[in-house]
């Protein structure tokens, strides 16, 4: 089985996530997003739009997943971690996670309304590598 440090090492090297929400009739809708800027524990932080589809379907229904890939020329090696994804609104967390170039998608800064933080906590995965899969619990992880 992998490690958790191997899982998050192996996300943080990508510079795209998949993330999966559920719409409001229950199918599943899937978003390319940018790499996570924080990772602590089994929580993954990602910055978005308030005002998006994607944090809408959270805020009704929390399941989500993420999906890491990377496609080498010999290997293939895939993530998918599922979980529960909150929408923080919080001051300290919208700092923490805030980059100079955010400005291009939040006007008004840090405060802009249409920005939040997205938490995902993982509970479950699924590691692919060298043909093989493996299911796992997030907290067996060493």
């Amino acid at each position: 089985m992998k490690t958790r440090r191997h899982i998050i090492e192996f996300i943080q090297k990508q510079k795209t996530i998949f993330i999966g929400s559920v719409d409001e009739d229950g199918f599943p809708n899937m978003k390319a997003m940018f790499t996570p800027r924080k990772i602590e524990g089994n929580c993954f932080y990602f910055s978005t739009n308030t005002s998006s589809m994607r944090t809408q379907q959270f805020m009704g229904n929390p399941k989500a997943s993420i999906y890491s890939y990377n496609r080498g020329r010999f290997k293939f090696e895939g993530i998918m971690l599922t979980g529960t994804m909150e929408v923080l609104q919080d001051d300290d967390i919208k700092r923490e996670i805030w980059c100079t170039g955010d400005t291009m998608y939040y006007k008004q800064g840090v405060t802009d309304p249409d920005y939040c933080v997205l938490r995902f906590t993982a509970i479950k995965g699924r590691h692919y590598c060298d043909l093989k899969t493996e299911s796992f619990n997030v907290e067996d992880l060493a």
